[in-house]
């Protein structure tokens, strides 16, 4: 009789398994690390992507001679786009070239902000610097139905002055524009900042002749509030 013959097989040793479990652990936190780092980056791109298209506005405002606006979706039936999308609109020109009064023409389709950003009704403000006045909203009609709805408006004139910002007296106080990181709850409207993002916004002030100033920190905008809500 031939003793009989075992087969071993094959497997991982405990240091083989310690290894794989060290490699997965460092991969893990690499992926959180960067998606960490999304929201920061989508605020960036919101911010200097809005700065363009405020220059866009006031130069159709000077070069069509008429009045424009950059407008902010506030239309909550429209979740995807609601507080996510930007617009730039003019007044059409009548046959004596004066602009017509409540008849708006879009520049273009606009642009939505990266997954994750929304404009914030709290912090964006007529008059930034004293921290007051909301800002103005209107009605859009006969344009696309895609389009059509109410929005936040700021206002360009035909001298390109932004005339948001410009009270019955004439004084002028710049108006701010600020995006920052959040979530929208399921079957809720309004956006909420998460723990992550507390401190992830960004934006900008207008001054009177259109230029932007960018804010340096989140800082600048917040002070020392900790925003929950948009």
């Amino acid at each position: 009789m031939f003793p009989k013959k075992t087969t071993r097989t094959s497997g991982f040793t405990l240091v083989e398994l310690l290894v794989v479990v060290l490699i997965i652990s460092i991969l893990l936190t690499l992926g959180a690390s960067a998606l960490k780092g999304a929201g920061g980056k989508g605020v960036t791109t919101a911010v200097a992507t809005s700065e363009a298209i405020f220059e866009e506005a006031r130069s159709i405002a000077i070069g069509k001679g008429t009045t424009s606006r950059v407008l902010v979706d506030i239309n909550n039936v429209r979740s995807e786009t609601y507080l996510r999308k930007i617009l730039v609109a003019f007044q059409k020109l009548d046959d004596d070239g004066e602009p017509m009064e409540g008849n708006w023409e879009l520049s273009s389709r606009g642009f939505t902000f990266p997954d994750g950003v929304f404009f914030s009704k709290e912090f964006s403000k007529k008059a930034f610097q004293s921290g007051g006045a909301q800002l103005d909203e209107m009605t859009l009609s006969g344009v696309s139905p895609l389009f059509n709805g109410r929005y936040i408006y700021y206002e360009f004139n035909s001298e390109g002055i932004c005339t948001t910002g410009l009270s019955s007296t004439g004084d002028y106080q710049s108006p701010s524009f600020v995006v920052g990181h959040g979530a929208r709850p399921a079957g809720q409207p309004d956006p909420r900042t998460t723990s992550e993002g507390r401190r992830d916004f960004g934006g900008f002030v207008v001054w009177r002749n259109g230029a932007t100033s960018m804010f340096r920190d989140a800082s600048q905008i917040l002070s020392d509030r900790d925003p929950t809500t948009f």
